[in-house]
């Protein structure tokens, strides 16, 4: 009895250890976004003072998908989606102190779909009369270059790992495996494609010519995108739009760059092409759209989740002990 009471004890100063961890972590969060909240209002008020525009910095970082980004700290994607990038576009578009836009590209290709929809908003940013300019980091292939092609002049670094101008559709077929250890997979379907590029039968002739097809489409599409952004030739995109990956100074030479430059260098180009004077050029970034009230949003229901999960746990743990015999 005096052994299960000090066990009683412990939980109960475990969970208040817990639930203090949680309000803390709470706390921080907070602070943290009052101060971003309040770096924004300073930053926007500086920016009103100046009077002579500003060059508006989007940055592209890993990964592009489709949908909405997260604006949980503890929870956030690694990535960014399209959405996102979508409205710093536009926010760009219209901002009249936004002269000129630099594109920070550092990815490696994403969601031909997501990737399609940031590019008619730089299409609309470029329509508009504002200049688009390109930075590339450490890489910027397939989908990020076919967002960097969208841009009015682009810079590289010569050892940055760009191109892989293509598309490609994988699966994975584990037939065999389920038939060596005795699993078959049925199912009951409403026509013969509706389980297509199912890991657990062949593929059809038919089909591998119809996703060969979406493929090309794709293919083409990105090609010709390619062509009118660079003012190439198609067919000398083709010639080079087999998935190789190039590097800045090879995509130079091949008139898929335009410079080699770093951040600051593109930067400054991007004040010229704006017209904004001086050496020190103000930016103005649109935030991923983490406001105060998002972030509170997004931080409660996570850790809602936390303190959920823990209660499911310690319950899980009470009735299990409750279940083993104890010597009085």
């Amino acid at each position: 009895e005096m052994s299960r009471g000090l066990g009683d004890v412990y939980k109960r100063q475990d969970t208040r250890a817990k639930r203090k961890w949680v309000i803390a972590a709470v706390i921080l969060l907070v602070a943290a976004a009052l101060g971003a909240a309040c770096m924004n209002v300073w930053q926007d008020r500086s920016f009103q003072n100046k009077g002579k525009g500003y060059v508006a910095v989007i940055r592209i970082d890993g990964p592009i998908y489709g949908g909405a980004g997260s604006e949980s700290v503890l929870n956030s994607s690694e990535g960014v989606s399209s959405e996102d990038l979508m409205r710093q576009f536009q926010a760009a578009r219209k901002d009249p102190q936004a002269k000129a836009i630099l594109v920070r590209i550092n990815s490696p290709g994403g969601s031909t779909g997501a990737t399609q929809e940031i590019a008619e908003e730089m299409d609309k940013v470029r329509s508009s009369g504002k200049p688009i300019i390109i930075s590339m980091g450490d890489m910027c292939a397939s989908a990020g270059y076919w967002l960097a092609s969208k841009g009015n002049y682009i810079f590289a670094s010569p050892a940055t790992i760009t191109g892989s101008i293509g598309v490609y559709m994988d699966y994975n077929n584990v037939e065999d495996l389920m038939n060596k250890i005795g699993v078959k997979n049925e199912k009951i379907k409403s026509g013969a494609h509706k389980d297509i590029l199912s890991m657990y039968r062949p593929m059809t002739g038919e089909e591998r010519q119809m996703l060969q097809s979406m493929v090309d489409d794709i293919y083409n599409q990105f090609v010709q995108t390619v062509a009118d952004g660079r003012k190439m030739d198609e067919n000398k995109v083709r010639s080079i739009a087999d998935g190789r990956i190039l590097t800045g100074k090879e995509a130079q030479d091949l008139g898929l760059v335009d410079a080699m430059g770093n951040y600051y260098d593109a930067l400054n180009y991007a004040a010229s092409s704006g017209g904004i004077p001086g050496e020190n050029v103000p930016v103005k970034t649109y935030t991923n759209g983490m406001s105060l009230k998002g972030i509170l949003a997004g931080e409660a229901e996570n850790v809602s989740k936390i303190m959920a999960r823990e209660m499911a746990e310690n319950m899980t743990k009470a009735l299990s002990e409750s279940s083993v015999p104890s010597v009085k």
